[in-house]
Protein backbone atom coordinates (compact mmCIF):
# COMPACT_ATOMS: atom_id res chain seq x y z
CA UNK A 1 0.00 0.00 0.00
CA UNK A 2 1.33 3.61 -0.64
CA UNK A 3 1.53 5.85 2.05
CA UNK A 4 1.90 10.09 2.12
CA UNK A 5 5.58 8.66 3.17
CA UNK A 6 6.27 7.64 -0.48
CA UNK A 7 5.65 11.54 -1.57
CA UNK A 8 9.21 12.57 -1.69
CA UNK A 9 10.07 16.30 -2.52
CA UNK A 10 12.60 16.26 -5.40
CA UNK A 11 15.40 19.32 -5.16
CA UNK A 12 16.19 20.13 -9.10
CA UNK A 13 19.19 21.11 -10.13
CA UNK A 14 19.36 24.95 -10.39
CA UNK A 15 21.51 26.42 -12.66
CA UNK A 16 21.71 30.24 -12.34
CA UNK A 17 24.18 33.29 -12.92
CA UNK A 18 23.06 36.98 -12.86
CA UNK A 19 20.83 36.52 -16.04
CA UNK A 20 18.67 34.26 -14.31
CA UNK A 21 17.77 30.36 -13.41
CA UNK A 22 17.02 27.57 -15.51
CA UNK A 23 15.64 24.22 -14.25
CA UNK A 24 14.88 21.17 -16.45
CA UNK A 25 13.33 18.05 -15.75
CA UNK A 26 14.30 14.66 -17.63
CA UNK A 27 11.74 11.47 -18.06
CA UNK A 28 13.49 8.94 -15.12
CA UNK A 29 16.19 11.09 -14.05
CA UNK A 30 15.11 13.89 -11.70
CA UNK A 31 11.06 11.93 -11.20
CA UNK A 32 11.09 8.68 -10.95
CA UNK A 33 8.40 8.15 -14.44
CA UNK A 34 8.37 9.09 -17.98
CA UNK A 35 6.17 11.83 -18.41
CA UNK A 36 3.56 12.00 -21.29
CA UNK A 37 0.96 14.76 -20.15
CA UNK A 38 2.15 18.25 -18.64
CA UNK A 39 -0.37 20.70 -17.76
CA UNK A 40 -0.42 23.76 -15.28
CA UNK A 41 -3.45 25.31 -13.17
CA UNK A 42 -3.24 29.13 -13.40
CA UNK A 43 -5.63 32.35 -12.63
CA UNK A 44 -6.84 30.59 -9.03
CA UNK A 45 -8.10 33.07 -6.82
CA UNK A 46 -6.11 33.85 -3.67
CA UNK A 47 -7.14 31.07 -0.96
CA UNK A 48 -8.86 28.97 -3.41
CA UNK A 49 -8.16 24.95 -3.77
CA UNK A 50 -8.02 22.54 -6.68
CA UNK A 51 -7.48 18.74 -6.66
CA UNK A 52 -9.54 16.35 -4.24
CA UNK A 53 -9.13 13.32 -5.92
CA UNK A 54 -6.55 10.34 -6.37
CA UNK A 55 -5.29 8.44 -9.13
CA UNK A 56 -5.33 4.52 -9.96
CA UNK A 57 -2.11 4.32 -12.02
CA UNK A 58 -0.81 7.82 -12.96
CA UNK A 59 2.14 9.31 -10.74
CA UNK A 60 2.24 13.44 -11.07
CA UNK A 61 5.02 15.75 -10.04
CA UNK A 62 3.66 19.01 -9.06
CA UNK A 63 6.14 22.30 -8.94
CA UNK A 64 5.17 25.86 -7.87
CA UNK A 65 6.76 27.57 -10.89
CA UNK A 66 5.12 30.91 -9.88
CA UNK A 67 3.77 31.50 -6.07
CA UNK A 68 3.01 29.49 -3.24
CA UNK A 69 0.22 26.65 -2.23
CA UNK A 70 0.00 23.55 -0.18
CA UNK A 71 -0.59 19.82 -0.83
CA UNK A 72 -2.71 18.10 1.36
CA UNK A 73 -1.52 14.22 1.05
CA UNK A 74 -4.34 11.43 2.73
CA UNK A 75 -3.21 7.90 2.33
CA UNK A 76 -6.36 6.61 3.60
CA UNK A 77 -4.51 6.37 7.57
CA UNK A 78 -2.49 9.33 7.52
CA UNK A 79 -2.62 12.72 6.26
CA UNK A 80 0.30 15.15 5.17
CA UNK A 81 1.06 18.40 4.38
CA UNK A 82 3.24 19.80 2.38
CA UNK A 83 3.96 23.38 1.45
CA UNK A 84 5.46 24.50 -2.33
CA UNK A 85 6.95 28.01 -2.64
CA UNK A 86 10.13 27.11 -4.63
CA UNK A 87 10.36 26.29 -8.62
CA UNK A 88 13.58 23.99 -8.36
CA UNK A 89 11.35 21.92 -5.76
CA UNK A 90 8.80 19.26 -6.66
CA UNK A 91 6.67 16.89 -4.85
CA UNK A 92 6.54 13.52 -6.60
CA UNK A 93 2.70 11.62 -6.05
CA UNK A 94 1.99 8.42 -6.79
CA UNK A 95 -0.76 6.71 -7.83
CA UNK A 96 -3.28 5.83 -4.35
CA UNK A 97 -3.35 8.68 -2.57
CA UNK A 98 -5.82 11.58 -2.21
CA UNK A 99 -4.20 15.20 -2.70
CA UNK A 100 -5.65 18.51 -2.99
CA UNK A 101 -3.79 21.81 -4.07
CA UNK A 102 -5.02 24.49 -1.79
CA UNK A 103 -4.16 27.91 -0.24
CA UNK A 104 -2.90 29.30 -3.62
CA UNK A 105 -0.96 32.30 -3.44
CA UNK A 106 -2.50 35.07 -5.51
CA UNK A 107 -0.63 34.51 -9.02
CA UNK A 108 1.05 30.98 -8.50
CA UNK A 109 1.28 28.74 -11.08
CA UNK A 110 1.44 25.06 -10.64
CA UNK A 111 2.94 22.70 -13.40
CA UNK A 112 1.96 18.77 -13.08
CA UNK A 113 4.39 16.39 -15.05
CA UNK A 114 1.74 13.42 -15.54
CA UNK A 115 2.77 9.22 -15.92
CA UNK A 116 -0.28 9.07 -17.99
CA UNK A 117 -2.16 10.73 -21.00
CA UNK A 118 -5.79 12.03 -19.19
CA UNK A 119 -8.14 9.47 -19.10
CA UNK A 120 -11.40 9.69 -16.85
CA UNK A 121 -11.03 6.35 -15.60
CA UNK A 122 -8.01 6.85 -13.72
CA UNK A 123 -9.36 9.41 -11.39
CA UNK A 124 -11.29 8.49 -8.36
CA UNK A 125 -13.13 11.72 -7.14
CA UNK A 126 -15.28 10.78 -4.33
CA UNK A 127 -13.45 10.19 -1.48
CA UNK A 128 -15.42 6.63 -0.57
CA UNK A 129 -14.70 5.39 -3.61
CA UNK A 130 -10.69 6.10 -2.94
CA UNK A 131 -10.95 4.38 0.43
CA UNK A 132 -12.64 1.14 -1.24
CA UNK A 133 -10.17 1.17 -3.46
CA UNK A 134 -6.93 1.25 -1.46
CA UNK A 135 -8.69 -1.71 0.51
CA UNK A 136 -8.67 -3.41 -2.24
Amino acid sequence: MTTVYDCPLIYLQKIGDRKGNITAVNNNKEIPFEVKRVFYLYDIPGGESRGAHAHKECHQFLIAVSGSFEVLLDDGKIKKQVQLNTPNIGLHIPPGIWASEVNFSSGSICLVLASLEYGEEDYLRIYEEFIKFINK
